[in-house]
């Protein structure tokens, strides 16, 4: 070593390569950051922050005296849940819709995904696509309103139409037995086709050279459908189906709002209207708290449970 010149040691010069390199990719990542910070935004403001509020599911609150002057009531407001006269028709009213949404309304766009991939004809599947997402932008006030302006037993457009060809008008918006069908309906009509692109996009990945064995073996359009669209769906339906079942106790409570009357409320009262009719219009916070958190622990455990599941059939799930 020359005299007059400074040691150089490999740990600060590769410390300071490793800083250099870091800096590099965060910078070279700066748009791609900048792109997720809205979202990343959005959940901490409007998800995260408002957990807090989970506290008052514990009190009597008050809100003159805040979280910290409340006073604290434990697990009473469940107790009063288990209690109240109306829960089990409610809690199953509740179950009931949710299984129509995951076993009858789940299975939907994946059977219109699959049509909508044989077909060939580019601009009739792109007309199909665009009539089927359309609907999805309509709010539940006109799905409602439509429907309600068709089957009025007075002067609805169908029903007068069936009352010339000599039938019964139909009894639709306040006959309890024809509730659950006209939700399963409107609900598959409107969000069938949305739900149905990332399916698309599933199957838009499988690799064109598997359906050209597939012909040369013989294989018909149906068999191809079940050995390869199929298992090319199989992880996006489970990582899907997981996550529905984590707001299986969420109903859509416009939807159910505008649809339920006095006549049909014993099969349309579920926990998102009976919180909005106890919470906001008595004002029951704390308690409408302890229902909302009642939900979420009942979402939390079929996920955790259906997760476990997935894994041990060999899927990855969603953690």
């Amino acid at each position: 070593m020359r005299l007059g010149t400074a040691a150089v040691h490999p740990e600060k010069v590769s410390t300071k390569t490793a800083a250099r390199s870091r800096w590099y990719e965060w910078k070279r990542g700066l748009p791609i950051y900048m792109m997720i910070l809205p979202g990343f935004l959005f959940f901490i403001i409007f998800k995260y922050v408002p957990m807090a509020g989970i506290l008052i599911a514990f009190q009597q609150y008050d809100p003159f005296e805040g979280f910290m002057g409340s006073p604290w009531v434990g697990l009473d407001h469940f107790g009063t849940l288990f209690q109240d006269p109306d829960f089990w028709m409610i809690f199953r009213n509740t179950l009931i819709i949710s299984g129509l949404n995951l076993f009858l309304f789940f299975p939907m766009p994946i059977v219109l995904a699959l049509l909508l991939n044989e077909v060939r004809l580019k601009w009739f599947k792109k007309g199909a696509q665009t009539l089927l997402y359309v609907p999805h932008f309509l709010s539940w006030v006109v799905i409602v309103s439509i429907t309600a302006l068709l089957f009025s037993t007075q002067d609805g457009g169908i029903n007068n139409l069936i009352s010339t060809w000599g039938y019964e008008r139909l009894d639709v918006m306040t006959n309890p037995d024809s509730f659950r069908a006209l939700y399963l309906l409107q609900v598959i009509w409107k969000e069938a086709g949305w739900s149905a692109i990332i399916f698309l996009a599933a199957l838009a990945s499988v690799d064109p050279t598997l359906y050209e064995a597939a012909r040369v073996d013989g294989a018909s359009r149906l068999r191809q459908i079940w050995h390869i669209n199929l298992p090319a769906l199989r992880s996006t339906i489970i990582i899907l189906f997981i996550l529905r079942l984590g707001h299986v106790m969420d109903t859509g409570f416009e939807h159910i709002l505008l649809l339920q009357n006095a006549l049909n409320i014993q099969v349309s009262e579920v926990f998102d209207t009976y919180v909005y009719r106890v919470g906001i219009n008595q004002a029951e916070f704390s308690y409408t708290t302890a229902v909302g958190l009642f939900k979420a622990l009942i979402g939390l455990g079929l996920v955790y449970m259906a997760n476990r599941a997935s894994h041990k059939i060999g899927e990855e799930g969603v953690y």
